[in-house]
């Protein structure tokens, strides 16, 4: 099983940016998929998050009209565009496979069971 976070960078705020996760060794049609962030001495909280139907979506309130999560599981990728991003977003941000997810707690890390490695974001002032 593997999780890749790219799409990373240094953005100004105001901008875009699309960061993919890109999924193997699993069938991604089962799996709710979820974005965290940790910025430096934060802990690592649930930015995004969507249900293997993906009928459910999640979205931290900070984030809410800015971000949108998508899946297409024939590409086994998951995304997450940001736009019009606060210096506030900067932070590592890191995707996450989950199986059984309850709903009302899918912004929770515990429930998920794979994780990629990071991929940073920056946003300048």
């Amino acid at each position: 099983v593997q999780l890749q976070a790219f799409g990373g960078g240094l953005v100004q705020a105001g901008g875009s940016l699309r960061l993919s996760c890109a999924t193997s060794g699993f069938t991604l049609d089962y799996y709710a998929i979820g974005w965290f962030r940790q910025a430096p001495g934060k802990e690592r909280e649930g930015v995004s998050c969507i249900s293997a139907s993906g009928g459910i979506t999640y979205y931290v309130d900070s984030v809410k009209g800015r971000f949108a999560i998508s899946r297409d599981n024939a590409k086994n990728t998951v995304y997450l565009q940001m736009n019009s991003v606060k210096p506030e977003d900067t932070a590592v941000y890191y995707c996450a496979a989950g199986q059984r997810i309850i709903l009302s707690a899918i912004a929770a890390t515990s429930m998920y069971d794979y994780w990629g490695q990071g991929t940073l974001v920056t946003v300048s002032s």
